[in-house]
Order: C-alpha cells, then sequence, then structure tokens
C-alpha cells in the first residue's frame, strides 16, 4: 500500500466560488485517481470525490482550501486539482 501524500492549499479564484458546475468538474477530475483526495475549510473535511461533500464546505471566492491527496498517484492527482482551481474552473 502506498502512503504518498501530497498537500497544498489551494485559493478559489472563479467569481462563484465552489458552486455546482465546478464541484461536478472537480469530481469528474479526481474520480480518474486512485488516491484518496479530501479538500478542508475551515476545520471541515471532506471527500473529493463526493459533489455533495463538496457542496458542503461553502468554499467562496477568495476563501483558501488545502487539498490532501494520498496513494500511489497523489501527485498527479494534486497537479489535476491544482490546474482546475487556477483555471478558475472555465469561470474566468
Amino acid at each position: 500500500m502506498d502512503t504518498t501524500e501530497r498537500t497544498e492549499d489551494i485559493q478559489v479564484i472563479n467569481p462563484l466560488g465552489l458552486h455546482a458546475r465546478p464541484a461536478a468538474a472537480l469530481v469528474q477530475t479526481v474520480l480518474k485517481f486512485t488516491c484518496d483526495v479530501y479538500l478542508s475549510l475551515n476545520g471541515h473535511r471532506v471527500n473529493a470525490k463526493s459533489i455533495m461533500g463538496l457542496l458542503t464546505l461553502a468554499a467562496a471566492h477568495g476563501s483558501t482550501v488545502t487539498v490532501t491527496c494520498t496513494g500511489s498517484d497523489a501527485g498527479e492527482a494534486l497537479d489535476a486539482v491544482r490546474a482546475l482551481f487556477e483555471a478558475g474552473f472555465g469561470e474566468l
């Protein structure tokens, strides 16, 4: 079992925050990886493979989420998640 872990703080830059469409895009992206992916905000931690979990974060524009990826492809998953956030989920 590979316990490689990657963690990074990433800012939400799209104007409407992590609402339904970006959350769905994030879930579709992380489901491609075998590793576990979690997002944390204000002490609340959710599985990034769960759209309902992501929506409960209420991550607004300007907030910073902590992304934690654990598993054999953690680095690749973190790169993909970072790219989504940096692109503003296509909403910029």
